[in-house]
């Protein structure tokens, strides 16, 4: 059974583990967009995307907890500075996986993970999608009026 082993542990021991996915979240916050295995991107996923949350609202409580995991001022000041703004209206959901294929080597899975604001070229195409609440009590609703109906035209012979 697989009871309490949400964490992937990446053939690694804890320290390295920790070590790895922050030099890994820092090269993602400093680039905005890296390439590694599946298994990696999937692990960093689930590490970064809370600390992108925390840097939407600036606090020195926030910063502290960001740094405590990152441990490089420069990332931490450019995460809280650049991607924080970028980001500040997306309810969540700022990386993105795209696999790649298989690395020649061992045949790991690969993938690219990217920050998703970032991407203007997969962007470019998609206009901002309007937000709408819908009411689920019922409330007053609005009648719309019915399509006026179209008699088709007579034609040539029906004329006669």
């Amino acid at each position: 059974m697989r009871h309490g082993k949400k964490i992937n542990h990446l053939g690694r021991k804890t320290a390295h583990r920790k070590s790895m996915l922050a030099n890994m979240a820092c090269s993602l916050i400093e680039h905005k967009r890296i390439n590694t295995t599946v298994a990696k991107a999937k692990a960093l996923q689930q590490f970064v995307e809370p600390m992108i949350t925390k840097s939407k609202e600036d606090t020195t409580h926030n910063r502290r907890i960001v740094m405590a995991r990152l441990r490089q001022k420069e990332a931490v000041a450019e995460l809280f500075r650049d991607v924080a703004a970028k980001v500040a209206d997306r309810p969540g959901g700022y990386t993105r996986i795209i696999k790649l294929g298989n690395r020649l080597g061992d045949n790991a899975d690969m993938a690219m993970i990217e920050l998703v604001d970032y991407n203007e070229i997969y962007n470019a195409g998609k206009a901002k999608k309007k937000t709408t609440r819908r009411s689920r009590r019922g409330g007053s609703k609005t009648e719309t009026p019915a399509a006026p109906v179209v008699e088709p035209k007579a034609t040539n012979d029906e004329e006669e």
